[in-house]
C-alpha cells in the first residue's frame, strides 16, 4: 500500500530517502515541491526520472478538487468545498483583512461534539483528516486565490484536539522553514474544551492563540447547547484555560456565540465577567449564524451592545466579531451539508457521509 508522502516531516522525509540509497538533500528538494502544490512526481523536474518512478511507486501525493467555491459579493470572502481523495468533502474559508489574508480550515470531515448551534456535527463524525489533508486546505486555497496566506484558524469542520495528533503533525508541517512557513504566532486552534489535550497542548508550549469556545458561562445552559460541558464542566475548563496560561503566557481567546435567549442576558454577561477575572483572557463576541435544522437564532444588536459593555465595564477585553460571507453559507458546515444533500438526492448511496 502505498504511503502519503506530504504528511511525513522532512526529518523522517530524509531518512526515508537515505534508505534508498539518496542524499540528504534530494529529501529537501521533494519536500519543497510538496509544499509549492504539485500533484505528481513528474512535475519535479530536478529529480531523476528513475527516482521519479521509484517514488511513485511507494508513495501517493494528496490534492483536493474544487467541489463548489462560493464568493461573497458584500465582502470577497470565499469559501472553498474541497473534495478529498475518497469523495468526502471539507470546507475552509478565505478572508482578507487589512492586515493579511485569513484561511479557517476544517480538521475532520463531520464532527462529534454535537453543538446545537453548528451545522458541521450534523450527521456526526465521518473520519479525521490527514496532515497532509488539513495542510492542502491552506496550500490549495492560495494557489487557487493566488493569495498569500499570511494567518490560519483551525475553526472549520471538525474539533482540532480530538484529532490531535495528525493536527499537531500540520503544525508542524506548516510552520516549518522549508514550507509554508508561517509562524505558531499567526495561528488560532479552536476548542469546544476537551480538558486532557488542552493540558496536553500546553507542555508542548506552542506559541499558538488557544480559543476556547466557551458559548455560555453557566453549566446548565452551556450543556444544553454543547454536550461536552457534561463531562468538563465550565469551572473544570477555566481551570484548564488558567494551566494553559501558566505553562505557555499565551492569552486565551474566547469565543462566545450570541445566542437570542440563551448566553445573552444581563445576568450572564456579569457571571461570566467574575468567571473570566484574573485570567488573561480575551472574549470573542460571535453573532449567530442561523442553521436551518436549528431553533436557534441571534442576539439582537441592542443585546449584543449590552453584553459587551457589561464585559468591558469589569475590565474584561471583549469585541464582536465582523460578521464575513454572510451570502455565501457562512455558517460553518452549511455547504457541506447542502452539498450531501444535493449529491444523495441525484445518486442515491454514492455520497460518503455520516448520517
Amino acid at each position: 500500500m502505498k504511503q502519503d508522502i506530504k504528511s511525513m516531516t522532512l526529518a523522517e522525509m530524509t531518512q526515508a530517502l537515505k534508505a534508498m540509497g539518496q542524499p540528504a538533500f534530494r529529501a529537501k528538494q521533494i519536500y519543497t515541491w510538496l509544499h509549492k502544490g504539485v500533484t505528481d512526481f513528474e512535475e519535479m523536474t530536478n529529480i531523476s526520472k528513475e527516482l521519479r518512478a521509484k517514488l511513485d511507486e511507494t508513495y501517493y501525493i494528496t490534492a483536493p478538487k474544487v467541489a463548489r467555491k462560493q464568493q461573497s459579493q458584500k465582502d470577497g470572502t470565499v469559501k472553498y468545498l474541497w473534495e478529498l481523495g475518497d469523495g468526502n468533502c471539507v470546507e475552509t474559508v478565505l478572508m482578507q483583512y487589512h492586515h493579511g489574508n485569513t484561511v479557517c480550515i476544517s480538521s475532520e470531515v463531520g464532527c462529534p461534539m454535537g453543538c446545537k448551534f453548528c451545522a458541521s456535527t450534523l450527521g456526526g463524525l465521518v473520519r479525521r483528516l490527514q496532515p497532509s489533508e488539513i495542510l492542502d486546505q491552506v496550500l490549495f486555497t492560495a494557489l487557487d486565490s493566488g493569495l498569500p496566506i499570511s494567518n490560519i484558524v483551525l475553526m472549520g469542520i471538525g474539533e482540532p484536539l480530538d484529532n490531535f495528533d495528525n493536527v499537531m503533525r500540520f503544525l508542524e508541517l506548516v510552520n516549518s522553514p522549508e514550507g509554508m512557513n508561517i509562524g505558531m504566532r499567526h495561528i488560532s486552534l479552536s476548542t469546544c474544551g476537551l480538558v486532557p489535550r488542552i493540558d496536553e497542548l500546553a507542555e508542548k508550549k506552542l506559541q499558538l492563540t488557544l480559543s476556547v469556545s466557551l458559548h455560555s458561562p453557566d453549566d446548565a445552559s452551556r450543556s444544553a447547547i454543547m454536550p461536552i460541558n457534561r463531562k468538563y464542566p465550565v469551572d473544570v475548563l477555566l481551570d484548564a484555560c488558567r494551566r494553559y496560561f501558566e505553562k505557555t503566557g499565551r492569552r486565551v481567546s474566547f469565543e462566545y456565540t450570541m445566542i437570542d435567549g440563551v448566553s445573552d442576558s444581563p445576568e450572564q454577561a456579569e457571571l461570566l465577567a467574575s468567571k473570566l477575572h484574573g485570567l488573561a483572557a480575551h472574549v470573542n463576541m460571535i453573532p449567530l449564524n442561523p442553521v436551518a435544522e436549528s431553533p436557534l437564532r441571534p442576539s439582537s444588536r441592542q443585546a449584543v451592545a449590552r453584553f459587551q459593555k457589561i464585559l468591558e465595564g469589569h475590565g474584561i477585553p471583549a469585541t464582536v466579531r465582523r460578521s464575513l460571507g454572510g451570502d455565501i453559507d457562512a455558517s460553518c458546515g452549511q455547504l457541506r451539508r447542502k452539498y450531501v444533500k444535493e449529491s444523495e438526492q441525484t445518486e442515491g448511496t454514492a455520497w460518503t457521509h455520516g448520517d
